[in-house]
């Protein structure tokens, strides 16, 4: 398997002595292990809609809102 790096990530890397073989496996496994866990969540939610239903217009509403708030939050205490 040949990997293209950009000239700039390519110069980062060997400006730093990177091992460059390691870091590429430990980024595939954490974009494997992250697609899975998508796909379990995928799973899980589909389960979830069979068992109880879909949420209503206003459930969704309500956790859109829960959700921004919670994003302005961090947000808040991030900057602060």
């Amino acid at each position: 398997m040949q990997v293209y790096l950009p000239e700039d990530l390519y110069r980062a890397v060997k400006e730093r002595d990177l091992p460059a073989s390691e870091l590429l496996q430990t980024a595939v496994r954490a974009e494997l292990r992250r697609q899975e866990l998508l796909a379990e969540t995928d799973r899980y939610l589909a389960e979830l809609i069979d068992s109880v239903g879909e949420p209503s217009p206003r459930a969704v509403a309500r956790a859109e809102a829960l959700s921004r708030r919670i994003r302005g939050e961090n947000a808040a205490q991030r900057a602060g």
